[in-house]
């Protein structure tokens, strides 16, 4: 078992040497989450969860019914359950799904990702791109990598803009999302090759 102390609540956390970062909270997340203010009108959208430390640290700051958990593994998924129970959050929506693949729910002011960076860049991608969608107007999304140029651009193409913070070796990208469309397609016409 994880113990961790977090904004002023002590969580418990089951883990597995299969999941990410079993025997620690990640220090990219951990960089994320000292920059992410929660207010409780949010609703939050952890995607990638692991075994559920920032959904459910998010559940005790706004409230369990408005948050969403996600993770492509069935191991993280199980895990995240047993967590929510284990720290008094049993309400928060905890679905399996390769991305936004296999869910419809929309109107996020938070999306917070600690995507897989060692791989290509697929999996970001789509994070960034669908994520844009599913957030509400002046909604933020937070991603936290050890890789600086593709992601500035990509929130850059997406969002029109991005902010970022350099936490002990990590980057914390927020976008935010002030128009309908993604801004590479109100500034370049689109061609298809």
């Amino acid at each position: 078992m994880l113990h961790l102390d977090m904004h002023g609540h002590n969580l418990v956390f089951k883990t597995d040497p299969d999941v990410f970062s079993p025997q620690n909270l990640d220090r990219g997340t951990a960089a994320m989450l000292s920059i992410v203010e929660f207010k409780p009108e949010d609703r939050v959208l952890d995607l990638g969860c692991g075994y559920g430390v920032v959904g459910i640290l998010a559940a005790k700051l706004v409230g369990q019914e408005q948050i969403v958990m996600v993770d492509v593994d069935p191991l993280a998924v199980r895990l995240s359950k047993e967590n929510a129970a284990f720290n008094q959050v049993p309400n928060v929506t905890i679905y399996q799904s390769d991305g936004f693949r296999d869910f419809t729910d929309t109107g996020f002011s938070l999306i917070l990702s600690n995507p897989p960076y060692h791989t290509n860049f697929s999996v970001p991608k789509a994070f960034i791109e669908k994520g844009f969608n599913r957030l509400m107007m002046g909604g933020r999304m937070y991603m936290v990598t050890k890789r600086k140029e593709w992601y500035k651009n990509k929130f850059i193409a997406i969002f029109g803009g991005v902010q970022i913070m350099e936490i002990d070796g990590y980057y914390v990208f927020m976008g935010e999302k002030k128009d309908k469309q993604y801004a590479n397609r109100r500034t370049k016409p689109h061609h298809r090759s």
